[in-house]
């Protein structure tokens, strides 16, 4: 019986767990960001919204060219990580392609083929999102959060690439 050869090890960069894109120290810190603008927020429910925070931003930056956005709820992760300037640039750097923030402010954006096409983006690097924290604006009965944005259709988050010096 002939055995196949060993394609080697996983060429990709991502690890299973999204948790596993930052040091713990760093996932505490963006965990004690979301408790401090939610003070009646649990420590697991923060947890749980940096974890999909990071799912967001590995599929942004691994598919740069795919128009992505947030839940309201994961944009609340979303800010904590980016608050954290250092560690989010590098990230964003070893995942590929720089993440920006591009916020809108009007509840009624919320465009669920857009919320479907970044958690299909989301599985597809082997992550599953969780439902709870992907949910309409308007649905805050598992949890309420201090960020406002919610992006529409004409802000989905699509990286472009940065213009040259010269070149217009």
């Amino acid at each position: 019986m002939s055995v196949p050869p060993n394609p080697g090890p996983d060429p990709s960069p991502i690890p299973v767990i999204a948790r596993a894109l930052i040091l713990d120290s760093e996932f505490t810190s963006c965990r004690s960001t979301v408790m401090d603008a939610n003070p009646d927020m649990s420590e697991e429910m923060a947890g749980r919204i940096v974890e999909e925070g990071l799912k967001f931003v590995a599929a942004c930056a691994t598919n740069p060219t795919t128009g992505l956005a947030p839940s309201r709820i994961v944009d609340e992760g979303w800010h904590a990580l980016i608050l954290h300037t250092a560690m989010y640039a590098e990230l964003c750097e070893r995942l590929g392609s720089f993440v920006h923030h591009f916020p809108g402010y009007d509840p009624t954006n919320f465009d669920p083929p857009i919320i479907d096409r970044t958690r299909e983006t989301i599985a597809a690097l082997g992550y599953q999102a969780d439902p709870e924290l992907w949910s309409p604006p308007s649905d805050e009965t598992l949890v309420s959060v201090a960020a406002k944005c919610q992006h529409a259709p004409d802000c989905t988050i699509v990286i472009t690439p940065k213009p040259k010096p010269g070149i217009s």
